[in-house]
């Protein structure tokens, strides 16, 4: 599921005025946290991830372990923001 530049701009664009529903803490990324994530994306399909952490580079990295670990797309990621995406499962 990869998106394209003319998708991820459209993403962003409709993310802009979300709050984080995700925050990383100082545990880092937990079975629990990626639970979590996996429940906002069936609720929301796009979200917002804060993580904590001086260290914009490690932050960009869990919010790439994130994505990976709930099966969504890294939209973006500025600062120690990242924004996920997973299409919505037709419900039957």
């Amino acid at each position: 599921m990869s998106l394209n530049n003319k998708e991820r701009k459209a993403l962003k664009s409709r993310a802009h005025h979300l709050k984080p529903v995700i925050r990383v803490g100082q545990k880092g990324i937990t079975e629990s946290l990626i639970e979590e994530t996996k429940l906002a994306l069936d609720i929301h399909e796009l979200i917002k991830v804060h993580i904590a952490g001086e260290d914009r580079k490690a932050c960009q990295e869990q919010g790439s372990k994130l994505a990976e670990k709930s099966g969504a797309e890294m939209v973006h990621h500025i600062g120690k923001t990242s924004i996920l995406y997973r299409k919505k499962e037709p419900s039957s």
